[in-house]
């Protein structure tokens, strides 16, 4: 395969994870080693969440033409650059990398460039404090069912109210006979 081919499959590979992906963590990764990568990148996988390191201009040329193609983005591709997407919990790498740099990033070596939601550019600082605390997908979902049981068990509590008082009747006039 030649190197432009390679390059040219690079490029749809990242094109085709932009438009899978629910979000996007663009990453500095400048001063980490090697090791704290890898547990990273473990973290990663264990959310659902592909990381790759990519090559700025080759994300710049992956991105003409779509919805991503911005300025605010163009000038977060600087440096050396790793991205994390998200394709189903679209806080997933975020919380990943909030949970690594609280616990394995003492220095907080690793950069958080921004985030892309919906295509537009969230600036990095906004990644840990905003998109970091949404809730999970597991969580709304919890929400929802919460949410959904709710009228259900204020319906049971209602009809049991009246045979729960009959039955406290019936004991109050029991013990007044008995003690009577």
């Amino acid at each position: 395969m030649s190197v432009i081919a390679a390059k040219q499959e690079e490029v749809a590979s990242i094109r085709d994870s932009f438009e899978k992906a629910t979000t996007a963590v663009f990453l500095d990764f400048r001063g980490v080693n090697v090791d704290q990568i890898t547990n990273l990148r473990t973290e990663f996988r264990k959310a659902g969440v592909e990381y790759r390191v990519v090559k700025n201009t080759l994300v710049k040329i992956a991105l003409k033409g779509t919805a991503y193609e911005s300025a605010d983005l163009n000038a977060q591709l600087k440096g050396q650059t790793g991205i994390a997407w998200s394709f189903e919990d679209p806080s997933a790498a975020a919380k990943v990398i909030k949970t690594f740099r609280a616990v394995n990033d003492a220095n907080q070596k690793l950069g958080i460039k921004c985030g892309v939601v919906d295509a537009k550019v969230m600036p990095g600082s906004q990644v840990e404090s905003v998109l970091a605390t949404m809730p999970g997908k597991d969580e709304l979902r919890a929400m929802l069912l919460a949410t959904l049981q709710a009228p259900a068990q204020s319906l049971v509590r209602l009809l049991q109210a009246p045979g729960q008082n009959l039955a406290y009747l019936l004991d109050a006039h029991r013990r007044k006979q008995e003690g009577g």
